[in-house]
């Protein structure tokens, strides 16, 4: 099984950048752990904070991988971009959010990918990653 986690803008800074929102670990530490967590699933990793580059990669990965785990940050609220690339690929998508998004400024509680991914999961800190993760270890 593979399964990609992509992450968007400003993610990257996770372990520094308002820790207490995201917390204080790096996004690569809980990579790894994930990796030890899941010996099974063959996951990858990719960050950009450039909307075109996870459009790319979403079309790379899209017809061929078994889910992608995606937090677009920020674009979620204001990328059709994205949404349309989530839409035009048959690979299934679970969005993910680290913060509980509708806790948070109303412009946050629009998402334009939602509506295109098979599940979305918000405010577990980084273990959304790992529910979003269970959903296709459990499905087999």
């Amino acid at each position: 099984m593979k399964i990609l986690l992509l992450n968007g803008p400003n993610l990257n800074l996770l372990g520094k950048r308002e820790p207490e929102i995201y917390g204080t670990a790096t996004f690569e530490a809980y990579f790894a752990d994930l990796q030890k967590r899941f010996p099974t699933v063959n996951l990858s990793y990719y960050q950009s904070n450039i909307e075109g580059h996870l459009i790319d990669k979403l079309h790379e990965v899209g017809f061929e991988w078994d889910g992608i785990i995606l937090n677009a940050g920020a674009y979620t609220h204001t990328s059709l971009a994205l949404g349309d690339a989530v839409a035009g690929i048959s690979t299934p998508v679970v969005e993910v959010h680290i913060s509980n998004v509708f806790a948070r400024e109303s412009v946050r509680h629009h998402s334009f990918i939602a509506p295109n991914c098979i599940g979305s999961i918000s405010g577990f800190g980084l273990r959304s990653y790992e529910l979003a993760l269970k959903y296709w270890v459990d499905k087999g």
